[in-house]
């Protein structure tokens, strides 16, 4: 059994029971149910559409995301998040950038990283050999003034481990920044790279190894073996090629608004919700959903 989810922004409700019902007839689906009216609908099939990514297509004009997979075993245990981009807005490094004065230039450098046309370390030392010299007290008042969170991070995390599940921020970022947000948005535990600092200054340099796609998948192997799951049992979610080895080593891999190139290898894609979307694909109500835990 197969099952079809139509979400859209919360923030901008668009999904009809006429969009929901059209599709639900022509694949021949059961029972449509609504999740959350106007956001979040889902109908269980026998068999995978042939039609699903014309579908799906076309339905993106609308605003509307569209993702079919199987029911069993689609409530996970375990949540492996990325940071940039995903659970926060911003990128760390292209505002500690900004803060230096090369910000439009490691920008530049940091999109084509996560699109997987720069090879994601060596682009790592490069963008951190330029903040050579700032201060470290940079990184509080980047945090403070120009971190946001996605919106519905914390729900997330709160109703799946309200559910038993266990929740892991992993980032080729950076600890200072992964140990703030997995701390407010209520994460079990963090791995990123670790800025140098001498003398209250960044040295530019990042210690070694550096934590990249490589390490994501292990991180996922590492923690779910250590919590006795398979990765099966675990629900990934990133924006960037580096993220690319987890999302598809999980059993549920989701590309929440994604570099073109990465989301074309996932089977999974929020381009329009936020990270509700998430509990949505899982089979979670909006009455399910717990703020804190």
């Amino acid at each position: 059994m197969y099952i079809a989810t139509l979400l859209t922004n919360p923030a901008q409700p668009s999904l009809d029971a006429t969009t929901v019902e059209s599709l639900r007839n022509a694949w021949g689906g059961g029972v449509a149910e609504w999740l959350n009216p106007g956001i979040a609908a889902e109908f269980p099939m026998d068999m995978l559409p042939a039609n699903q990514w014309q579908v799906w297509q076309d339905l993106q004009t609308q605003g509307i995301d569209l993702a079919v997979q199987r029911t069993k075993g689609r409530q996970k245990h375990m949540l492996l998040a990325d940071m940039d981009s995903t659970m926060i807005a911003q990128e760390c490094i292209d505002e500690l950038a900004d803060e230096a004065g090369v910000g439009a230039y490691v920008a530049g450098i940091t999109a084509r990283a996560m699109n997987g046309e720069l090879e994601f370390e060596d682009a790592l030392r490069e963008r951190v050999a330029l903040l050579k010299g700032l201060d470290e007290s940079v990184i509080g008042k980047v945090l403070e003034t120009r971190i946001t969170f996605t919106p519905g991070g914390r729900e997330l995390i709160a109703t799946m481990k309200a559910r038993g599940g266990y929740a892991v921020l992993v980032s080729g970022g950076f600890t200072a920044f992964t140990a703030h947000v997995a701390q407010a948005l209520g994460f079990d535990e963090n791995r990123a790279n670790t800025l140098l600092v001498e003398g209250g200054k960044l040295t530019g340099t990042v210690a070694e190894p550096i934590l990249g796609r490589d390490a994501k998948v292990a991180a996922l192997d590492e923690i779910s073996a250590r919590l006795g799951l398979q990765a099966s049992d675990v629900l990934a979610v990133g924006d960037g090629a580096n993220d690319l080895g987890m999302l598809g080593r999980a059993g549920a891999g989701v590309a929440l608004h994604a570099k073109p190139a990465v989301a074309a290898q996932c089977d999974l894609r929020i381009n329009h919700g936020d990270l509700t979307a998430l509990l949505y694909l899982q089979g979670y109500r909006i009455d399910d959903f717990v703020t804190e835990i």
